[in-house]
């Protein structure tokens, strides 16, 4: 049984005080005491606005549901919809032309393009593996993936003819990149080093060189006693990339976080990653390896000066939004205290570490003195404000000077996306990020207006006018505010894996859109996503894009309902069971497991990364059709049997998997996402989420 002390009012999980009182107040010079008046003084003023905030989304939810109720059969009027969005409160005025006035921001954040990793905060190997993803192998990359043209390499030994292709293709790349002034890398003797612009070079470590393009770090591996160094002509044993300038450390989406155990083993993490010294020790193919964060490298430049070279990402710490609420700390009245508060004070706290030094000297995330955090889920510029005012008030509980804590905005909710320009003036001292999330987006997309009709398919998203239009929004409406040089303008998840040879093909489209950073599923695909920001000077791309029109609100508030479609029993057959195959296979491991991010194979056994994005579009377009009667209730508990038997076969190589039955915890939730998903507070899985995974380990 969780047990509770009290605190200036406050009853908080023990859990967490030792590991405040303990670990994270160590060293800070804050007192214990103060802390925890001041933390209750802060609950005090922001928990009532927080509600309010929230109690405004349902008022303006339910308004819009009218609208469009009153509306039944009508055609679509976007002049009277956007009247009465304006009317409502829902659309706001645009602020005058500004420039955000964000400082101190790290190099990573502010002035290189390159890829990002999201990874959950409870793993503290996928934590280390990201953080350390700053540089990656591109002959790793190339011999154990599709990226090539060759298949990836089957299991036993060295494969001497692809590794002759992977061979190939990285000096191709490096031709590419930085030219020699005569002849091609594939011929280079490995005696003196000729570039076509010499400045490329900027440090020598031994026999190893260290390159730059777009200011982007090569590493050039030489050693004529690696397997591979010894049998190239110049000795080059490895292509090493600077691939994962950033990492987003997670507390929100990719993980299954209910209770002050789960929150507590978060705050360490991250406490860990603050200091410098997380570690990690695992079995691994019978050994044993403990994992650490790698150090800094240091060069010598051409002129025998020193060059530090960052080993690591620059860490931001993903809060959960403003709608959940936590049982770790209970206020005065015995209600929970929003958890979007808690994580601002206690992420912020640890990270004083980092800025103090108080950890290992040779290992600091921010070089700038600034803490990052990205804020999810906000609705529009109030929200924005709301969390500016926090931020405010967590410095000064901190003794932080003013902007010290820094924030990404995620544009992934409507009413932030069509109020852009005004969020980010909310917090246009501080903001180092906005970023498009098309699963949240068109979840949300669908809730909102769940009562105009049925949407159309998942699948057919991608391709409406309204995402096309979100996205060059974002990109346009970010550089117009000056976020060019202060702040990352980013794009969403590639969300398969094991496919990089389509990875590369595709997601050379972000690059090209002017975004300088983009979320890749894995450190190895860091690595290739990293030769698109070889391929495209991101800065130079963002100058020629400035000062394009944005694209219209008409276009992006228009509504994607299937007017007037006759749809097919296969058709539906096939919508309701790839969205069941999918609910059900991430809700099993999220209830009974505890795993909030995970490779999930979908209907046609093709490995996705699913988080609780992807569960909320599936959600909430399987409860649109409900409603609007495209589906019946009895159809959809069919479709949830047949992909149960699915999901179970799935997973039938795992020892801690258990099998789906219509009594079973993970069953009753999925089914509860789908059959409540009309009343869910803008279709956030959450709620259900935290319930049933609460009754699981009760259990």
């Amino acid at each position: 049984m969780t047990e509770f002390l009290d605190r200036h009012g406050l009853s908080i999980d023990t859990r967490l005080v030792d590991f405040v009182q303990e670990r994270a107040l160590d060293g800070t010079g804050l007192d214990a005491d103060r802390f925890w008046a001041d933390f209750a003084a802060l609950l005090g003023r922001f928990a009532p606005e927080n509600a309010a905030l929230l109690a405004k989304r349902e008022e303006l939810q339910a308004r819009i549901d009218a609208w469009h109720l009153e509306r039944a059969g009508q055609a679509h009027d976007p002049a009277a919809y956007q009247a009465f969005l304006r009317e409502i409160g829902y659309l706001v005025p645009e602020p005058a032309p500004f420039q955000v006035g964000t400082t101190n921001v790290d190099p990573e954040i502010a002035t290189m393009a390159g890829p990002q990793l999201v990874v959950p905060a409870l793993n503290a190997r996928f934590a280390l593996n990201a953080a350390n993803a700053r540089w990656g192998s591109l002959y790793d990359a190339f011999y154990g993936t599709d990226a090539l043209d060759a298949p990836p390499a089957k299991p036993g030994g060295y494969d001497v003819e692809r590794g002759a292709a992977v061979i190939a293709r990285a000096k191709a790349f490096l031709d590419e990149a930085v030219p020699l002034a005569s002849g091609s890398w594939a011929d280079w003797d490995g005696k003196t080093l000729g570039l076509a612009d010499p400045a490329q070079l900027v440090g020598k470590m031994g026999d190893d060189f260290l390159l730059r393009h777009n200011g982007l770090h090569i590493h050039i591996v030489r050693s004529l006693t690696h397997p591979i160094g010894k049998s190239d002509r110049a000795g080059i044993a490895d292509v090493k990339l600077e691939a994962a300038l950033s990492t987003i450390i997670d507390l929100e989406d990719s993980v299954a976080a209910v209770d002050g155990e789960d929150k507590t083993l978060g705050y360490a993490n991250w406490l860990g990653l603050m200091r410098g010294d997380l570690t990690e020790i695992f079995d691994k193919g019978g050994a044993t390896v403990t994992r650490a964060m790698e150090p800094d490298r240091c060069w010598v430049t051409p002129d025998d000066d020193n060059l530090v070279v960052p080993g690591r990402s620059v860490m931001f710490v993903r809060n959960v939004g403003h709608l959940m609420t936590t049982p770790m700390v209970r206020l005065a009245d015995g209600s929970e205290a929003p958890e979007g508060i808690c994580d601002a004070v206690l992420t912020s706290l640890c990270s004083l570490h980092d800025l103090k030094g108080l950890g290992d000297p040779a290992i600091r995330n921010s070089r700038t003195g600034s803490i990052y955090i990205v804020k999810p889920k906000q609705h529009g510029p109030e929200e924005c404000g709301f969390t500016d005012r926090l931020f405010d008030a967590v410095e000064d509980m901190l003794g932080l000077a003013r902007h010290t804590i820094k924030v990404g905005v995620m544009d992934e909710e409507r009413r932030t996306s069509a109020n852009l320009a005004a969020c980010i003036h909310a917090v246009k001292d501080r903001i180092v990020f906005i970023n498009t999330g098309f699963l949240d987006r068109t979840g949300d997309e669908i809730h909102t207006s769940m009562r105009a009709g049925p949407m159309i398919p998942k699948g057919e998203m991608k391709a409406s006018d309204w995402i096309a239009s979100y996205e060059d929004r974002n990109v346009r409406i970010g550089l117009a505010c000056g976020l060019s040089g202060k702040a990352q303008i980013g794009k969403g998840m590639w969300a398969m894996p094991d496919l990089m040879r389509a990875m590369l093909d595709a997601k050379i489209g972000h690059p090209k859109s002017g975004a300088n950073t983009a979320w890749v599923p894995s450190p190895t695909a860091a690595t290739l996503h990293a030769l698109h920001y070889h391929q495209v000077d991101v800065f130079a791309r963002q100058k020629e894009i400035a000062g394009e029109a944005v694209p219209s609100l008409d276009r992006l508030l228009a509504i994607p309902v299937a007017t007037g479609r006759n749809w097919s029993e296969a058709e539906v057959t096939r919508e309701l069971d790839n969205n069941c195959q999918g609910i059900l296979g991430y809700v099993v491991r999220w209830i009974d497991q505890g795993v909030g991010c995970s490779k999930v194979p979908d209907i046609d056994d093709v490995g996705l990364m699913e988080d609780r994005a992807t569960l909320r579009i599936a959600s909430q377009a399987l409860a649109n059709w409900l409603l609007h009667g495209v589906c019946t209730p009895a159809q959809v508990d069919a479709a949830l049997v047949r992909m149960a038997a699915k999901v179970d076969g799935q997973n039938a190589g795992d020892p801690l998997y258990e099998k789906l039955t219509p009594d079973g915890i993970a069953y009753q939730a999925a089914r509860a996402l789908i059959f409540e998903g009309v009343t869910q507070p803008s279709g956030y899985t959450e709620p259900l989420l935290h319930k049933y995974r609460q009754a699981k380990k009760a259990a």
